[in-house]
């Protein structure tokens, strides 16, 4: 059963299945690399690919495009995101609601594990990762994007000007995901930047309603409307545009000698 912060961000994202797509530019970049950095590791057939928060199914219909033969199962915490995925046929596989970091599978089941901005919701990101490492086949690879510590700085420093603390989830820094992949014997971990020019304040609002980001950190609140106006003043002052630093991931599970 999800907890009462996990069933909000369920609620969230599926409020947004209908529009996600129309807000989504640097999630459709991530998943592009999520999809090319699989591709690499694993160029020829593959028998089983996990999805872990499939979305509108912008990863998935890439996935399903490079491995056309394998057994898809596709994930997400919200079931209207997973509808949407499902929806028009587009993609064969199995469509199941689950909790990314509490997978309902057990032993060596897959060959890939991809997941696209969605660790990011993860109340313990180092332990989902060990446990869906777990599920991997000897010579299979986690591979995923999530969020930075540096997204939305200027958003958080608008906040900051203001006395104010930043609804924004604490993301992991570059150097966190380093040191959780150190435990791996084959894993590795780089960043990319993506600008947002969101024109302002409003659009950057928009802009995360529109991709259902709205569930601050646990113990924080949504701003009064006055205090709001005036870190959105001050994000104005600063440029209105902001940045995602995205975080990438690859996990694979060292094959058995002679294997």
């Amino acid at each position: 059963m999800n907890s009462g912060r996990k069933q909000r961000i369920s609620d969230a994202f599926g409020a947004a299945a209908d529009h996600y797509d129309d807000h989504a530019g640097p999630q459709r970049a991530a998943a592009a690399l999520v999809a090319d950095l699989a591709h690499r590791q694993m160029p020829g057939p593959v028998e089983r690919i996990l999805e872990i928060g499939c979305g509108t199914g912008i990863l998935t219909r890439d996935i399903q495009r490079r491995w056309p033969a394998a057994e898809l199962v596709v994930t997400d915490l919200s079931p209207e995101m997973l509808a949407k995925a499902a929806k028009g046929g587009l993609v064969a596989g199995r469509f199941l609601p689950m909790d990314g970091e509490a997978p309902v599978f057990e032993g060596e089941w897959f060959d890939l594990i991809l997941s696209n901005l969605a660790f990011q919701w993860f109340d313990r990101l180092e332990d989902a990762i060990a446990r869906l490492t777990k599920l991997l086949r000897p010579g299979g690879s986690l591979i995923f994007s999530t969020m930075g510590a540096e997204s939305f700085a200027r958003w958080r420093a608008a906040h900051e000007a203001c006395g104010l603390t930043p609804g924004v989830p604490d993301y992991p820094r570059l150097d966190d995901l380093r040191a959780m992949l150190g435990a791996y014997e084959d894993a590795f971990a780089f960043d990319e930047d993506y600008v947002l020019s969101c024109g302002g304040a409003r659009g950057l609002i928009a802009h995360l309603k529109g991709i259902g980001a709205v569930v601050p950190s646990d113990g924080r609140k949504p701003l009064p409307p006055r205090e709001l106006r005036r870190v959105m003043e001050a994000f104005d002052r600063s440029g209105g545009d902001d940045a995602y630093q995205l975080l990438f991931g690859r996990v694979t599970r060292v094959a058995l000698a002679g294997g």
